[in-house]
């Protein structure tokens, strides 16, 4: 491998988030050292990746197939729909076991000062899927920050005609806190304590 290789290696890993250079030219070397065991398999599986993973038509998760294992799984109740902001809020309250429903990815939050507004978001699918009969519940699980309640508050007004209880995450969510940072013991309180908005 090149130098010039060497660099655009150190340049691609040094976007992934929390890596700068530094931490992206370690990352670099304890793979090109230890090409056999990591690098190559690694190699491998982001190719599987690209090519196999697709977003979830009906919820926006990331899976291999479309709809998604959690979609067409029939042991999970599809008469709940909990809201995250993004993909990696899904797989946090996954981790925590303790919910059973379906999910729906909005793919942000409401924020004027970066420009994204509720035509930025998947809210279209989320009000056809509150519309079905059989949903009866809908949980907000919105980061407890400024632009997360912005977007739970929003989605309220956008349910209010149809005949679902719309309830939010209660205690355990640090104000400003976001899901895929907290442990699972919190998230489960959470969403146990559940409450109506």
């Amino acid at each position: 491998m090149g130098v010039n290789e060497i660099d655009r290696l150190i340049q691609v890993l040094s976007k992934l988030p929390g890596l700068g250079p530094r931490s992206a030219r370690r990352a670099s070397l304890h793979l090109i050292k230890n090409r056999e065991a990591i690098l190559k398999p690694l190699a491998l599986a982001m190719e599987a990746v690209a090519e196999n993973i697709q977003t979830c038509s009906t919820c926006g998760n990331l899976d291999a197939a479309d709809p998604c294992s959690i979609c067409t799984n029939s042991k999970r109740d599809g008469n709940i729909i909990c809201v995250v902001e993004e993909v990696a809020d899904l797989w946090a309250l996954e981790r925590s076991a303790t919910y059973n429903g379906s999910y729906h990815v909005l793919g942000g939050v409401l924020s004027p000062l970066d420009g994204i507004g509720p035509d930025d978001l998947m809210l279209d699918g989320l009000l056809a899927r509150a519309k079905v009969g059989s949903v009866v519940e809908v949980i907000l699980a919105t980061s407890a920050t400024v632009d997360g309640k912005t977007t739970a508050h929003y989605i309220t007004g956008l349910l209010v005609n149809c005949a679902v209880n719309v309830t939010a995450l209660a205690h355990g969510i640090p104000v400003g806190g976001e899901l895929d940072y907290l442990d699972d013991g919190t998230l489960s309180a959470a969403m146990k304590e559940r409450r109506g908005i």
